[in-house]
């Protein structure tokens, strides 16, 4: 399974937000075996939204969007959606419902809020509708025959647990082990290339200065040949331990 993330926001392009939301569902797809290819931001513009969902929709298994949900005019996020697959925004009565029952629940607490429940509320036309157990804007799904477009909120609450309602609709081959060394980078680029070559997996090497070492980390989608190529490597740099959570880890 390949996927593409998109993040949209002016505030993102910015600088004034720091985009965790992209880092978080890296690391949360990559755990479920999805190999991750795109990672995009796009400010707030239908046209440029509708251009990114529309070329990585036709190129990949599942693209997420984060980003641009709610009632104020910079959320264009729907409308960029909808207008990838020439479709219409309608109210949808799942997302409607859910509005309401949040709205009532938060009246005594919010009395001066004012939402329009109907504009809130509409998905293009045909998606599947994504509540919102931590918030007000729902998201969606379209689904083609090919792939499947998340849209998700961009408050990381909101984000990550609408995320987690359909984190098993996201399955991967793709597996990875780790090992660490205190050789220096330019002297470990011959094993790692023959350790791509020969086994045929993908190799990251990480620095990480703060506590001198390099993270190797292999993936591959067939798990007995990823076991062998970490075995080989084992045997040919030599390994530290681990970080502690007290050192961390960057890179």
């Amino acid at each position: 399974m390949q996927a593409a993330i998109v993040t949209v926001g002016d505030e993102l392009l910015a600088g004034d937000t720091e985009n965790t939301n992209a880092t978080w569902l890296c690391r949360e797809l990559t755990a479920r075996g999805v190999s991750v290819q795109r990672v995009l931001t796009v400010p707030d513009g239908v046209d440029t939204i509708a251009d990114a969902v529309r070329e990585y929709a036709a190129a990949f298994d599942a693209v997420l969007l984060t980003g641009g949900l709610g009632g104020t005019p910079d959320d264009v996020t729907m409308d960029g959606v909808a207008a990838a697959f020439d479709r219409p925004l309608g109210v949808d009565d799942l997302a409607k419902a859910d509005l309401e029952r949040t709205l009532a629940a938060i009246a005594d607490d919010y009395p001066d809020l004012s939402v329009d429940v109907e504009a809130e509320a509409s998905i293009p036309e045909g998606a599947r509708p994504l509540v919102n157990s931590a918030g007000l804007s729902p998201g969606c799904v379209v689904e083609t025959e090919t792939t499947a477009v998340y849209v998700l909120p961009g408050i990381p609450g909101e984000m990550r647990a609408m995320f987690e309602s359909v984190a098993e609709e996201f399955d991967g081959d793709v597996q990875s082990r780790t090992l660490y060394t205190d050789e220096p980078e330019a002297a470990l680029i011959e094993r790692l290339d023959d350790v791509r070559h020969q086994f045929g997996v993908q190799v990251g090497c990480y620095p990480d200065r703060a506590v001198q070492h390099n993270r190797l980390k292999l993936r591959s989608d067939d798990g007995a040949t990823l076991e062998e190529a970490f075995a080989w490597l084992g045997e040919h740099v030599r390994t530290v331990d681990p970080p502690t959570e007290e050192e961390g880890e960057t890179g």
